[in-house]
């Protein structure tokens, strides 16, 4: 049997209003440290303490948690194999891919991949690029 596909939560979606509103509640009022924010896709990135999955705002996708995978398009495949259906195909997001498949149980699973590397930020939290992603051992 190979490496399973998913190896972590990334992110656990919330949809907000808009990300003034968002970060009043969930910054200000409940206390979770902005770790990014990018206006132009209307999403922040919030800290959840204890690990490395974030909590993110975002104004027009759906909640939910987003799966961490080593690389989309394969994991899409073993889940096609699997017999689950794609929703989403592979797509280019600024830090790398992502897709949406369905499980055999009708669930839908949003795959994402750090390809491309991390959000880079000023002082405000505002993204002002990605840091590319380590290349991979030899």
């Amino acid at each position: 049997m190979s490496a399973p596909v998913l190896r972590a939560v990334d992110a656990v979606v919330v949809r907000v209003p808009d990300l003034d509103a968002g970060l009043a509640f969930y910054r200000d009022r409940l206390g979770h440290e902005l770790l990014w924010r990018h206006d132009a896709i209307g999403q922040a990135g919030l800290r959840l303490p204890g690990g490395e999955s974030e909590l993110v705002l975002a104004t027009d996708v759906p909640p939910g948690p987003a799966w961490l995978v080593d690389a989309v398009e394969p994991a899409v495949a073993r889940v096609v194999a699997a017999g689950g259906r794609v929703v989403s195909p592979p797509a280019d997001v600024p830090v790398g891919r992502v897709a949406v498949v369905e499980d055999v149980f009708g669930n839908a699973l949003v795959l994402i991949d750090l390809s491309r590397g991390r959000y880079r930020t000023d002082a405000d939290g505002r993204v002002t690029g990605v840091t590319p992603a380590p290349a991979p051992p030899p």
